[in-house]
């Protein structure tokens, strides 16, 4: 390699090291203006030799100018939320669930805190950063990697004995001290400061131009690593060896033996939080051992291993100024309170949910009532109380309404639901351009050009009544709205277009069937193959599906008992969408494990556990997270979970191999 080929390998590795001295172990060794001429240097040979280039080059913090559209990624790890405690009893239900699931083995829990920012999940190739990607909605998000190259406390290339390829996830926040600078620079420039450091973060993010995402100080904690070869059995022996390759890892971490200690790192932080110069909002709880995290698995939306506790939200007194009514794509009523603007938890709340008839009759409201809110988890404005003793004798209970505020139709309540409803499905506009957005929503048929405001105008204008008309639309009424060019009209058209290639489950979940969710409707389209054999399903055959109660079938038959819905199904044939199963799909399902139900432990050869989890579905097959009684294989890898292998032998459930599996397909 050429001297100045070497030159720059050299510039690039000091300036590595500093940039870890000073934002990481916070201990610099030169001064600012010593790194800035490094840095100066080393954009100029890279300037002078592109042939040199190198993504995760330090020089390549400073951000681009160019703007980018943040493309999607699905995570191959789903990032999934955590269930909520918010007192020691709910504590202790967690941590008795967690032994009654490990069958008494014994276990230890990591207490970590809990940022409040904005999740960000990285994944790291032999050694260099190629991918960062945010929660999106837990299955898929937006690639942020140029923005998050330009936060300095995240390494671009890794030192040590890291593996060859593994994730590792955080929170990308805002510090007090930066915040506090980057709202002074807001005010200076003529814009409107940020209302609180997670906010800032959020949308610095989210900035379509990294030059300026590189000019915000943001900062990232790393506190969980996954991958198929990763150093140690334990979560907590892993963060400490990527403290070593350069991660940011908190230093505010505890391995607990019991819950008497969990409830002491709780009890400390709850009032040393706010001696941090950045904001926490509770208390994150992992199961320390990654085989037992195996074993205990996930619920649909979150880990069984892990669970984070909510310090008590911080409460605001204002003034009720009156009670407004929504209207639901279902037809649900949602009362909101309407408030004096009061500062909570970092935001003006002037709104707040009161969810339904109930609520508001149990806290008795009145007009005019001064109320506490509280945020819900620190997210959700709600009332929480009332102060009757400043309330005015002349004061007017509030009574939920009877008629929907949008039609006008009589309001009804089900039996055993605390909504009430609109009946009237037809032509109350909400719930027709309810129905229509969920629709075109991006789980469902992923319509490219439409959003909420479009639909709203498409309704007004007579040009849509229901999901079947925009497959009618015609160019010169998309053009012609407000706001509206040709281009934008032909991409609309052009996603009408693409949507018909959408397969059949997600057709299925965007007809909005209550209670059919994504998963619900993957279950019922492998199960019927068509929508003509679903349609003409019993509620025996319905609730014969894996996962399907009584409830959902019920729901479903009801749905397709109605001429209208039928009349809505042929208009969308008729416009090409597709109802069945394609051939390939059909190909790569079969019933061969039908009423059988695995679980996977372990890493696999042929195969990555999550490959191995779809092959059991499409082949009739249910994934479940723990051995059980009702288990009848456990497919057993490499360094397959001691404790699943133990109960799997103690419950007699069959133990196979990988090759056993694919016998069994084939």
């Amino acid at each position: 390699m050429p001297d100045i080929g070497n030159k720059i390998l050299q510039l690039r590795e000091q300036l590595n090291h500093h940039n870890h001295q000073y934002y990481v172990l916070n201990d610099p060794e030169i001064s600012d203006y010593e790194f800035d001429q490094l840095l100066q240097e080393l954009i100029k040979l890279e300037q002078q030799h592109p042939e040199f280039y190198d993504a995760n080059s330090p020089s390549q913090r400073v951000g681009s100018d160019i703007n980018k559209e943040f493309e999607q990624v699905k995570h191959v790890y789903p990032m999934l939320s955590l269930g909520n405690t918010y007192n020691e009893d709910e504590i202790a239900d967690f941590y008795g669930r967690v032994s009654k699931q490990l069958m008494d083995e014994s276990f230890e829990i990591v207490c970590e805190l809990k940022y409040d920012g904005t999740a960000i999940g990285l994944t790291y190739k032999k050694g260099q950063l190629v991918r960062a990607v945010t929660r999106g909605d837990g299955v898929q998000g937006d690639d942020v990697t140029a923005n998050v190259k330009t936060i300095k406390s995240i390494p671009l290339a890794l030192k040590g004995d890291y593996p060859d390829s593994f994730e590792i996830r955080g929170e990308i926040f805002l510090p007090h001290e930066g915040f506090k600078r980057l709202n002074e620079m807001r005010i200076q420039d003529g814009d409107s400061p940020f209302a609180n450091p997670r906010n800032a973060a959020a949308g610095s993010l989210k900035m379509q131009n990294s030059a300026q995402v590189a000019k915000r100080p943001l900062d990232c904690f790393l506190y969980y690593m996954l991958g198929e070869n990763l150093p140690d059995n334990m979560h907590s022996a892993n963060l400490d060896k990527a403290r070593t390759w350069g991660f940011k890892i908190p230093e505010h971490i505890k391995v607990c033996k019991n819950i008497s200690e969990v409830l002491d790192f709780i009890s400390y932080w709850d009032n040393e939080r706010h001696n941090l110069p950045y904001d926490i909002d509770g208390i994150v709880l992992k199961v320390n051992n990654i085989d037992q995290q195996r074993s205990l698995g996930f619920t649909a939306k979150s880990p069984r291993w892990a669970i984070s506790y909510k310090f008590k939200a911080e409460q605001g007194y204002t003034k009720l100024k009156s009670v407004t009514y929504q209207v639901g794509r279902t037809g649900a009523v949602t009362p909101v309170a309407n408030l004096d603007p009061v500062f909570l938890a970092g935001t003006t709340v002037q709104r707040a949910s009161l969810h339904n008839a109930d609520i508001i009759n149990s806290l008795d409201l009145h007009e005019g009532d001064m109320v506490y809110v509280e945020k819900g988890g620190e997210i959700i404005p709600k009332i929480v109380g009332v102060d009757e003793s400043v309330r005015q004798p002349a004061s007017v209970k509030i009574e939920f309404i009877e008629f929907c505020p949008e039609c006008n139709t009589k309001l009804i309540r089900i039996e055993g639901e605390a909504a009430h409803y609109c009946p009237n499905t037809d032509t109350c506009a909400p719930q027709v351009k309810g129905r229509i957005e969920h629709f075109i929503a991006r789980k469902a048929m992923n319509i490219d050009g439409l959003g909420s405001e479009t639909i709203d105008l498409l309704y007004k204008n007579g040009f849509i009544k229901d999901v079947a008309d925009l497959y009618q639309l015609h160019p010169m009424q998309l053009s012609g709205l407000d706001r509206m060019g040709d281009k934008s009209a032909d991409n609309i058209l052009k996603g009408l277009e693409a949507s018909k290639e959408v397969n059949f489950a997600r057709v299925l979940f965007a007809l909005g069937i209550r209670y059919v969710g994504e998963t619900v409707a993957k279950k019922l389209a492998s199960a019927f193959k068509n929508i003509d054999d679903l349609m003409q399903a019993s509620l025996e055959e319905l609730v014969n599906v894996d996962e399907i109660g009584e409830r959902i079938a019920l729901s479903v038959t009801d749905f397709f008992s109605q001429e209208k819905n039928i009349g809505l199904i042929e208009k969308l044939k008729l416009a090409g969408l597709q109802f069945k199963l394609s051939d390939e799909e059909q190909a790569s399902h079969s019933t061969k494990l039908d009423g059988l139900s695995f679980v996977v432990s372990g890493s696999f050869t042929s195969f990555s556990r999550d490959e191995l989890k779809g092959l059991i579905e499409k082949n009739g097959g249910k994934n479940v997270s723990g051995v059980s009684s009702k288990t009848n294989y456990l497919v057993a890898g490499d360094k397959i979970g001691p404790s699943k292998l133990a109960k799997a032998e103690k419950l007699n459930v069959s133990i196979i191999s990988e090759d056993d599996f694919k016998k069994m397909i084939e």
